[in-house]
């Protein structure tokens, strides 16, 4: 009565028992334990075709490539970008160089 009369609200009885609720979203030490997180970051993803498509990913990288279907191009178009895919070869030239040093034309110069 005292309490509603003056608006004040009572303190807390220490014989209370007081509920935590813990959710999935609620982490004070330790790191959020979860396979998959809700951060998703924007990225374009290219399509074939050469559009382009602005969306979100669960992984940050900012482009995102579609393959190529093979079966769609002309016999020229697939054997050269087959060609593309495989690893240059490295040309090796092997140079011969003339040694025309001659070490007893400075033999005046060496002091004894």
């Amino acid at each position: 009565m005292f309490f509603k009369i003056l608006k004040l609200k009572p303190l807390i009885n220490p014989t209370t028992i007081q509920s935590c609720k813990i959710s999935s979203t609620s982490a004070s030490i330790t790191k959020v334990h979860r396979k998959t997180y809700a951060r998703t970051y924007p990225t374009i993803v290219v399509l074939p075709n050469g559009s382009s498509i602005n969306s979100r990913y669960h992984e940050p990288r900012q482009i995102i490539k579609l393959p190529l279907d093979l079966s769609t191009l002309t016999d020229a178009q697939r054997k050269a970008r087959l060609e593309k895919r495989k690893p240059k070869q490295k040309i090796i030239v092997h140079e011969e160089v003339d040694d025309t040093f001659n070490s007893n034309r400075y033999i005046n110069l060496i002091k004894k």
